[in-house]
């Protein structure tokens, strides 16, 4: 009998549209003569199954099933591709386990850990992962540019804590900037780190779980037409992506140890994807993501690709690994 999978997608922040994107690829390349695949769209106002006419099918939030021809259908497994809330902050983690339903990403510990920034890289600091120099401001805090120009010195960037995609991001050069770039952070998040600028080779490192070990895929050099790699560079073109990234093998290993060390520690499961710096032959972290972008053009599925896996091996591991 096919299993039953309930692809989640959309979500609560401003990565929803990336993420119906993902989800319909996923539900795209898994193949459906081994599962029955629901597509189904987590929104704020709306939990709903869509099925192929488009019609939309009311969620039972009870015990995640729905009602179609008067029959009741519960999951066997659920194929998390929402970035942001509520799908990699750890809320539908915890949803989940507490319904005892299996679900392709990490834990809600690590999701709600590697979800805010600050968090994660405090951490991961004692065990020897290196980051740039931080400042941390909570809306409401008092503005000390001053302190903060001291702390990170000039040029830095000015992060929502608590977001993705580059939402809420800007480079600032000049101390008459910082707080505008603060306002725009806190329509994101009320939570601001603000990092020194790093100047070096920057990349993408995606770990999985595949086959039962942890598993690196081939790292990705991010080369942005723009000041840095922010949303229009992501998401519109003004970037080059280049797998297997320009690095010396120094700097190859040492980013491959980083990375499968942060997966071992944080006990992860599912797919990963990190950014670090360069300086030197010294990987430096800028963050973790537990539900990175599943579209054909995003850097993990080309990771995989690279690696010799399908997509449709992508995704099918992925649920192999969490169904009993």
């Amino acid at each position: 009998m096919k299993k039953r999978i309930a692809i989640i997608m959309g979500g609560y922040s401003s990565e929803y549209k990336i993420s119906l994107k993902s989800g319909n690829v996923v539900y795209r390349y898994l193949d459906h003569d081994k599962f029955d695949l629901y597509r189904i769209h987590i929104f704020k106002d709306k939990w709903v199954y869509v099925d192929d006419l488009e019609k939309e099918h009311t969620v039972d939030r009870h015990d995640f099933s729905i009602v179609l021809r008067g029959t009741k259908i519960s999951f066997d497994c659920v194929f998390n591709a929402i970035h942001g809330s509520p799908g990699e902050d750890g809320l539908m983690q915890s949803y989940f386990e507490l319904l005892e339903v299996p679900q392709t990403s990490c834990g809600f510990y690590q999701a709600a850990l590697t979800f805010n920034k600050r968090d994660l890289l405090s951490v991961l600091r004692p065990y020897g992962i290196k980051s740039a120099p931080s400042y941390y401001l909570n809306k409401g805090d008092e503005i000390n540019e001053d302190a903060i120009i001291e702390n990170v010195k000039l040029p830095c960037f000015v992060k929502a804590n608590k977001s993705g995609s580059s939402y809420g991001i800007t480079k600032v050069y000049k101390k008459e900037e910082l707080k505008k770039a603060i306002e725009v952070a806190y329509k994101e998040d009320d939570e601001i780190i603000i990092e020194g600028f790093l100047d070096g080779i920057e990349v993408s490192v995606g770990v999985i779980k595949y086959k039962g070990k942890i598993k690196v895929l081939p790292i990705t050099e991010i080369v942005t037409e723009n000041d840095f790699f922010d949303y229009e560079a992501k998401y519109e073109g003004k970037s080059r992506e280049i797998t297997p990234a320009r690095i010396s093998q120094k700097q190859e290993d040492n980013v491959i140890g980083v990375a499968k060390k942060m997966y071992a520690l944080l006990k992860m499961k599912g797919f990963t994807r990190s950014e670090f710096i360069f300086l030197g032959n010294e990987p430096y972290l800028l963050e973790m993501n537990t539900t990175p972008g599943l579209t054909t053009e995003s850097i993990l599925p080309q990771q995989a690709q690279k690696a010799g896996i399908s997509l449709n091996e992508l995704f099918e591991n992925a649920i192999n690994e969490v169904l009993p």
